[in-house]
């Protein structure tokens, strides 16, 4: 047995053997913990690694739990004919809600969660075929052919059950490019286009499968109550799953069943104890819950099961717990235009922000197997004109081909789809993952499996394939030694590298270098460059943004210089070190 399924064994076999000395009073709590802890799966994935916050989840909850309820007395109709009726109105709503939602950024998307929820949650209460306020009761028990699951007991296994196939579905998930692509929301949209990743629909996946998560939760729950009203499908309730992912660490799976454990373990105890204490009954815990939510929020803001791994790692050291790499050949390689071939045209191209004009009828072009360097004082325009050609930030005016082809009006992952492919002038790495998983990103349109082939496990080939690629690059760069360490603890000239490792993984034919030199020392200048010789020599075109003027000239076989968002001149680079012009900008005058 390999040691890192060690932990997750140990956990089954807990809970295998946990009814046989728990109290049916325990065991009840326990079920509780496993619903709570499905609700918070879904939140871990949505808000811990997708980056968005949502307080609405106890209304999908409801909505689950409802459906079931309703169809099962009212109809007649079989729990698990409800299940699946109750997943696909869920789907349909949490769609319409995110295809709203989404789109919203900042504080925006968390109060509009707030705004659904109890909308949701009103809807529950108001409406007479769901019994108002009073709710449904006579829910039948379930029945798995002729058995019929009616104790605490047999409940308790049926609960585990679901929880931990649903947890590993998301860990296969974040295991995969999709997850990859997941895990890229939340270091910054724009990185995540300009490799191919459709940054809506990872969003709307998340979201889908939090509601889905909730929804089954919902429907366990009432057919383990075998009643359900409007109360426990509150705002507050919805505020409380995400106080337990939060508590039991917001981006690791596991932590979802830590806070579930803990905070309905404490909540207990307090609602026990706090009324002794204080001389009067009241939800005294809430205030509680309040005071813990900020100083976790300050001094432990990743939650338990971060504690739990770092104890872990010094136990064990972190390098025996990784997984050995897949063994797979090359991936497909797209044909490069032959040497010489124009890859890029930039003619007159102008971009404004109010008044000032960052970039004002720019013209170069960019040929296979040449290096281009694009150089000029701080703030001459140049990496606006990055974004201008990479369509981070679409130009205002002008024309932008790219193999002949106008991409002036293409998103950033169409054009990285065409073989362009860029780092950027501040480093745009997820630190927390590692050199290996942040190159791989790069590689994201090298692969076609989705969330759900990659929830069943069905992307083991091509995720084999697109590691081999990442751990190709990386090494090719020369970072061997830093594939598992995570990006974050690099230092600044190394991430850069990492950043070009990424870039190549995409299978460019034209590269966008955003000062990739800067950071480096002497003998990792004379690496990188030697690199970019080899990629020339491969015919790939490079575009380099670089203020080193030996490592520029010593490299590039053209030189653009822009001051104030204008060409000022253009040549070869003895003559670019001889140009008038050139000099009176970077120095002041010929003399």
């Amino acid at each position: 047995m390999k040691r890192r399924h060690l932990p997750i064994v140990l956990f089954v076999l807990v809970v295998l053997a946990a009814p046989y000395f728990l109290s049916d009073f325990r065991i009840a709590l326990t079920n509780y913990i496993g619903l709570y802890a499905l609700v918070a799966l879904g939140l871990v994935l949505l808000t811990g690694i997708g980056g968005l916050t949502s307080f609405g989840q106890a209304a999908f909850v409801g909505l689950g739990a409802y459906v079931t309820a309703y169809l099962s007395t009212v109809h007649g109709v079989s729990p698990w004919i409800n299940l699946l009726v109750g997943l696909g109105l869920t789907l349909l709503l949490a769609y319409v809600i995110g295809f709203v939602t989404l789109r919203m950024s900042g504080h925006f998307l968390p109060l509009a969660t707030i705004a659904w929820g109890i909308s949701l949650y009103y809807l529950f209460g108001n409406l007479d075929m769901l019994g108002g306020n009073t709710g449904i009761s006579g829910i039948p028990a379930l029945k798995i052919i002729s058995w019929e699951i009616r104790s605490e007991r047999e409940f308790y296994y049926l609960i585990w059950v679901v929880l931990l196939l649903a947890m590993l579905a998301v860990r296969n998930l974040l295991d995969s490019r999709a997850g990859r692509a997941i895990r890229a929301l939340k270091g910054g949209v724009v990185m995540a286009e300009s490799f191919g990743v459709n940054t809506p629909r990872a969003k709307m996946a998340v979201f889908l499968i939090a509601a889905l998560t909730a929804a089954i939760s919902g429907w366990l729950y009432a057919h383990l109550q075998r009643f359900v009203n409007p109360t426990p499908f509150s705002l507050t309730q919805g505020i409380e799953f995400l106080f337990m992912a939060v508590v039991g660490g917001i981006g690791h799976v596991w932590g979802a069943i830590a806070g579930a454990l803990v905070v309905t373990e404490l909540k207990q105890r307090l609602q026990d104890l706090l009324p002794g204490l204080l001389g009067q009954s009241g939800n005294f815990e809430i205030i509680f819950f309040g005071i813990a939510m900020v100083l976790i929020l300050q001094w432990a803001r990743h939650g338990l099961w971060s504690l739990i791994l770092r104890l872990a790692r010094r136990i064990a050291p972190n390098r025996s717990w990784r997984r050995p790499l897949a063994p797979s050949g090359p991936l497909p390689r797209r044909s490069l235009p032959a040497s010489g071939t124009v890859l890029l045209e930039v003619k007159e191209v102008s971009k404004y922000f109010g008044g000032l004009a960052a970039n004002q009828k720019m013209s170069l072009n960019v040929k296979a197997g040449e290096v281009m360097a694009l150089i000029g004082p701080n703030g001459a325009g140049k990496s606006t004109l990055f974004n201008c050609i990479s369509a981070v930030n679409p130009a205002d005016g002008g024309e932008i081909k790219f193999l002949d082809e106008r991409i002036d009006a293409l998103s950033a992952r169409e054009i990285a789809r065409r073989g362009m492919s860029r780092t950027f002038q501040h480093v745009r790495l997820l630190q927390q993952m590692t050199v290996l998983e942040n190159v791989a990103i790069g590689a994201h349109l090298r692969g076609r499996r989705g969330v759900l082939a990659a929830a069943m496990r069905l992307n083991r080939t091509e995720e084999a394939g697109l590691l081999a690629e990442a751990a190709r690059q990386i090494e090719r760069v020369g970072l061997t030694e830093h594939l598992f360490d995570p990006a974050g603890s690099l230092a600044l000239g190394k991430q850069r590298i990492v950043e070009i490792a990424r870039a190549l993984a995409s299978d460019p034919c034209l590269l966008l270098l955003d000062e990739p030199a800067a950071g480096l020392r002497h003998m990792e200048k004379q690496a990188l460059a030697e690199l970019l010789r080899k990629l020339r020599a491969e015919d790939i075109g490079i575009l380099l943004v670089e203020h080193d003027m030996d490592f520029v000239m010593g490299l590039a076989d053209r030189v653009v210089v822009m001051e104030f968002g204008e060409k000022l001149a253009e040549g070869l680079p003895q003559e670019i070190q001889e140009n008038p012009l050139v000099l009176e900008a970077y120095l002041g005058g010929v003399e």
